[in-house]
């Protein structure tokens, strides 16, 4: 029987104690690698925002998804069907990358414009291309320019999905610069929708800028939620009861509605505008049910309303809406008819 010499037994135990320290090194970098991918992981969440992308997946998604993963992000994208179906890869990468995928029609045509059955075609025949390449059925929705309308609506809540524009407008689309769009990011509140585009590098390179914003001001990225279309935490939650929002932001509404006749204070903003047509975003505060009086300047007329019940006076020029249970952000389309310089004024805003 052969012995093993007393040198080699005290090398072999040197080497299992050199390799024993150097598992535990590269463990520990390990953590640190994974803390530093997620940044957002480890914030102090009182809030939480949409972060949205349209028009994907484009020759950039790779570039976008690498930047959103670097800053701990995850966000949605509404794709285009066709650009699914032209690119599958890059559709399965987004999921791939922890991203929600919702419907964004199949070439982002004017939908307001189609029949019923058309606009059932177009959606149904998106969501099956992005089952298709990703195993998700959408449950979310977002009109093509934003424009939209009640048939548009039902057909989209037929098909499972939540109809979603936004509150917040990067202009992205419009050539805005990095520090634009990041200003524009930073009024972004809890529970709101920013709109932004995928294949854009000046969004790309601000949305380092726009995580730093948020973390500040204790708002994390989170999923939009198909019952409500606010934002929410990523397992679909609201921020844990007893939260407060930290100074300079504006809590969520109420979901206990004050006493009616109470006020509230509604803020407009004008989020596209089109030779045509421009879009407004009203964002209510201060109530969980409300009532919004606008005035417009004739002879513009609204020719769409999504997220409240609108009526209007004998003169066409008094829009009042009414909440609907879409949440406290709703919006209208109106036509120019000739004044392209009037936008609308809110007038009152009502609790209850």
């Amino acid at each position: 029987m052969s012995t093993v010499p007393v040198q080699t037994l005290v090398r072999s135990k040197r080497l299992r104690a050199l390799l024993s320290v150097v598992a535990t090194a590269v463990a520990a970098c390990g953590v640190v690698i994974a803390a530093t991918a997620t940044p957002s992981s480890a914030a102090t969440c009182n809030g939480y925002v949409g972060l949205t992308f349209d028009d994907g997946p484009t020759g950039s998604t790779s570039a976008l998804l690498n930047v959103l993963r670097a800053n701990g992000v995850r966000a949605t994208m509404f794709n285009v069907g066709q650009n699914v179906q032209n690119n599958r890869s890059a559709a399965q990468a987004q999921v791939a990358a922890g991203m929600w995928i919702g419907n964004h029609s199949w070439n982002h045509a004017h939908m307001t414009s189609m029949s019923q059955s058309q606009m059932q075609s177009d959606l149904s025949q998106t969501n099956s291309a992005i089952q298709s390449a990703t195993g998700v059925q959408p449950n979310l929705f977002r009109p093509p320019y934003g424009e939209t309308n009640s048939t548009l609506q039902s057909v989209a809540s037929s098909l499972g999905m939540r109809h979603v524009i936004w509150d917040v407008d990067s202009q992205d689309w419009n050539g805005a610069s990095v520090s634009q769009i990041v200003a524009n990011a930073s009024r972004l509140q809890a529970g709101q929708v920013i709109l932004m585009h995928d294949g854009i590098q000046n969004t790309r390179d601000a949305i380092g800028q726009i995580m730093a914003n948020l973390t500040s001001r204790n708002l994390c990225p989170g999923m939009i939620s198909p019952s409500t279309g606010r934002a929410v935490a990523p397992d679909g939650t609201t921020p844990p009861p007893g939260t407060t929002p930290p100074p300079g932001t504006t809590p969520p509404p109420s979901t206990t509605p004050p006493p009616a006749g109470g006020t509230c204070t509604a803020a407009a903003t004008t989020t596209n505008v089109w030779g045509d047509r421009y879009n407004t975003s009203v964002t209510v505060n201060g109530a969980g049910t409300w009532t919004v009086v606008v005035a417009l300047t004739a002879p513009q007329k609204v020719s769409s309303v999504w997220n409240g019940s609108a009526s209007w006076d004998s003169s066409g020029n008094v829009m009042t809406v009414r909440s609907n249970g879409s949440g406290a952000t709703f919006g209208f389309t109106t036509m120019f008819n000739g004044n392209s310089s009037a936008r609308p004024q809110i007038r009152s805003c009502t609790a209850g």
